[in-house]
């Protein structure tokens, strides 16, 4: 009888330590649908926020000829339509946007026309900013505290720089490890500069990297070499002030936080299928984000990558939704045991 309790007793231990790891396992903090694009607008992929706290959002409408302008719809921080840009100095595939610290220019990057564009942000007049090669594909931005511009280009494995008031871009960095020949096929795209300015980190969406840039005296650039690996769909990537990265995924439709020696410590939001209005539950090819009001704010790009001849996992979902959306998760970083 002895035995039997005892062999009990060991089954039991057995079963409370595992209730117990599952309980402390990833704690992924949903991603809940806050805004929907209006009528008329597709595929949101740049995003940013003003100081009041509205958010803008560039649109890479693919379903549009390139002699159409691009959109950007403005949101109030309730998640209320306030307006949509029409910028008629653009295309309609528009990337990375973000406000020029010091200016209030509203930038935005449009790949169809291998160009920057500075917009207002009120009435959406728009003109050429900076115009970069040919073949350039400009995907993300960030600045410096000089107010330069950087640009990554997911085409030419290139970080440009360009001047505070526009004009010419030149190179800053050029290197292999910033292009690819992966899924999908962009190289270079999410950027940022770390707290002291002494790195900037790269997303390689076909690679599934993040690149390492260090800025050395006089802010030009290292050599640039490979952080991490394996975040599948390295696309939008964002910093907090104790210099973690946050990083979308967009084809594990998630997004994962790195602290700054590349260690994984969460991975927030997923994909829960379409709602019966056919619109995203949770991420679904979330493409770039942004702090504000305490939340971290992911654009569900949703993007049918069979259309550029490239299968992928959740291609037949994107095809499947109806509508395009703006999620948002609490900028926390859940405890890890």
């Amino acid at each position: 009888m002895k035995n039997v309790r005892r062999f009990l007793q060991c089954v039991l231990g057995i079963l409370l330590a595992a209730l117990a790891i599952q309980a402390d396992a990833w704690i992924r903090s949903p991603a809940i649908a806050f805004a929907e694009l209006p009528t008329g607008t597709a595929y949101p992929e740049g995003i940013t926020a003003d100081a009041s706290g509205n958010l803008y959002v560039a649109n890479f409408d693919i379903g549009k000829p390139l002699t159409d302008p691009g959109n950007v719809v403005v949101f109030g921080r309730n998640g209320k339509l306030l307006r949509t840009l029409v910028v008629t100095a653009s295309t309609p595939r528009l990337l990375g946007i973000a406000f020029q610290p010091g200016t209030g220019n509203l930038l935005v990057l449009d790949i169809g026309g291998s160009r920057v564009v500075s917009i207002d942000p009120a009435s959406g007049s728009s003109s050429v900013f900076s115009t970069l090669p040919a073949g350039a594909g400009p995907n993300a931005m960030t600045f410096d505290p000089s107010g330069n511009v950087y640009v990554s280009d997911s085409f030419l494995a290139t970080i440009w720089q360009i001047p505070p008031g526009g004009g010419a871009a030149v190179s800053w960095a050029s290197d292999p490890v910033l292009g690819t020949a992966g899924v999908p096929p962009f190289g270079a795209n999410g950027i940022a500069f770390n707290s002291k300015y002494t790195a900037m980190f790269v997303a390689n969406t076909g690679d599934d990297t993040i690149v390492k840039i260090p800025v050395l005296p006089g802010f030009t650039a290292d050599a640039p070499e490979v952080f991490v690996n394996s975040v599948n769909g390295a696309d939008g990537l964002i910093i907090d002030a104790a210099d973690n990265l946050w990083i979308a995924a967009n084809q594990s439709d998630e997004i994962v936080v790195l602290d700054p020696k590349g260690k994984v410590i969460a991975k927030l939001g997923d994909f829960d299928g379409l709602d019966r209005r056919g619109a995203p539950v949770g991420l679904l090819f979330p493409a770039s984000l942004v702090f504000s009001d305490g939340f971290v704010y992911v654009t569900n790009l949703g993007l049918d990558l069979r259309l550029f001849g490239f299968p992928t996992v959740d291609a037949q979902w994107a095809a499947a939704a109806k509508h395009f959306t703006i999620a948002r998760i609490r900028a926390q970083i859940p405890p890890v045991r």
